[in-house]
């Protein structure tokens, strides 16, 4: 497959590579989502530091030059609402996202993860999995809307987080 744009664009949003400048606009908008993330994300529980924000960019980084995954800020107007990722699969892709809680319910993950979809697709994925705990039903509506299937539920593979029982579903969406 090839290389994803760095830069994507839909009407109300922009998805852009992470850069090393994006950092303190990162911790603040992971700190200021709190207990809304830490619900799910084993990451956010108690706290995100600068250093934490860091360590995710040169992470991304490297994972963005070694091809095995391609991580999005989610910008509207210029600000960070969130993050969306494309990690690389044998013969396709999983999407991994998380919004701040001041830009949930507008349906930015959805057109965000739709966006995504159709460019791994063109890109030549044949497939695209989306996998979240079985107890957070904001997150696996998304998958829902956008026509993919439950392919399959397995233990988590990371730490879990307060909210999440360990199960994870994954759902799956094979190129048209």
């Amino acid at each position: 497959m090839e290389i994803p744009a760095e830069t994507l664009t839909h009407d109300e949003f922009t998805l852009t590579r992470w850069t090393s400048g994006d950092a303190a606009a990162l911790t603040a908008v992971v700190s200021g989502s709190g207990a809304h993330l830490a619900d799910w994300m084993f990451w956010a529980v108690g706290g995100y530091t600068d250093e934490d924000s860091a360590d995710f960019l040169h992470r991304s980084h490297e994972n963005w030059a070694a091809g095995r995954s391609y991580d999005y800020a989610i910008r509207v107007d210029g600000a960070i609402a969130g993050s969306i990722g494309v990690m690389t699969r044998e013969g396709g892709v999983e999407l991994g996202y998380w919004l701040g809680r001041d830009f949930t319910g507008r349906g930015l993950i959805t057109r965000a993860a739709a966006l995504l979809t159709e460019d791994a697709f063109r890109r030549g994925a044949g497939y695209v999995e989306i996998k979240h705990d079985e107890l957070n039903v904001r997150s696996g509506a998304v998958p829902a809307r956008l026509g993919f299937s439950v392919h399959r539920k397995e233990p988590a593979d990371v730490d879990r987080a307060p909210a999440c029982c360990g199960t994870d579903q994954v759902w799956r969406l094979v190129k048209p």
